[in-house]
């Protein structure tokens, strides 16, 4: 019998990717664009398998990726979730993803890049390859480099298997952007380009809050307002690195506090001293030496 009419919400339950969508909203800081961009990819990717069910015939979405922005934004959490999604919606048969870099891809001599690469490939089959600092595969101004030879096995597969994988490119715009240029073949397989805003100074402190609160810390009032100027300050300097770089300071801020109980020799601790970071524990960081 042939099926003519169908339920949208009924299909969109069975899926389960609302819980994903509500993941992005409900704990993933800022980045109103990505939320969008993915929101956006799901409807597509549902709404197609829909039109599959009801025996439509049309052209199979791009899946490829590119994400781009500073570190410490989001993106290999993003590339997790997404790999749900697909996975969810039948697009992805594992629903796996596998993180890699240069140096999980390209050889060091004649014969090794392509055994290297064809073994991550296999194993990143059925799932998604994410690649990290993806545009360190191309180095034209070393004639030795063996990154082209990845490159080219890579643009096979995204090409010829595109069923069985899907491929996320990920690294900082500005370089991503001369990646791609000089190697048109790889931009004209990337169906979906996103980028990654850096966080503003009231979403990574909302980030920091959450990272505490996940490990049972507190900040007092004051230690809030030291920790606020510290990513101001932070932000002005070089490498920083968005949500990672809080985290460290954070790491180091619970150091310092670890210390100043320590040193104070108190035979009775309360739980609140142990708990709640002071500003203190912030303001000694040489950022603001």
């Amino acid at each position: 019998m042939n099926i003519s009419t169908i339920n949208l919400q009924e299909e969109y339950k069975k899926t389960e990717i609302s819980k994903i969508l509500n993941f992005f909203d409900e704990e993933l800081v800022g980045l109103g664009p990505v939320k969008s961009r993915i929101k956006e990819i799901s409807a597509l990717l549902l709404i197609d398998k829909l039109r599959k069910t009801l025996s439509i015939t049309s052209a199979s979405p791009g899946l490829h990726m590119s994400f781009t922005g500073s570190p410490g934004t989001g993106k290999t959490t993003v590339g997790i979730k997404m790999a749900d999604i697909l996975y969810q919606l039948g697009y992805s048969k594992k629903g796996h993803l596998l993180t890699v870099t240069r140096d999980d891809l390209v050889g060091q001599y004649i014969g090794h890049t392509a055994p290297k690469t064809k073994e991550v490939l296999k194993k990143a089959m059925g799932g998604v390859l994410f690649i990290d600092e993806a545009y360190y595969l191309y180095k034209p101004d070393n004639e030795r480099d063996y990154g082209s030879e990845a490159i080219e096995i890579l643009l096979q597969v995204m090409e010829n298997q595109r069923d069985d994988l899907v491929v996320i490119l990920a690294g900082y715009k500005e370089p991503m952007d001369k990646f791609y240029e000089s190697n048109p073949g790889l931009s004209s397989r990337i169906a979906n380009h996103i980028d990654f805003p850096d966080y503003t100074v009231s979403e990574l402190l909302e980030i920091s809050k959450m990272m505490l609160e996940e490990q049972q810390y507190q900040l007092t009032l004051d230690a809030e307002f030291a920790l606020s100027n510290y990513i101001q300050k932070r932000k002005e300097r070089p490498l920083f690195a968005n949500a990672r770089s809080v985290k460290n300071a954070l790491d180091r801020a619970r150091m310092r506090q670890a210390n100043r109980i320590f040193d104070s020799r108190e035979q009775i601790l309360t739980k609140k001293e142990l708990v709640y970071l002071e500003a203190n524990d912030i303001l000694q960081s040489t950022i603001f030496n």
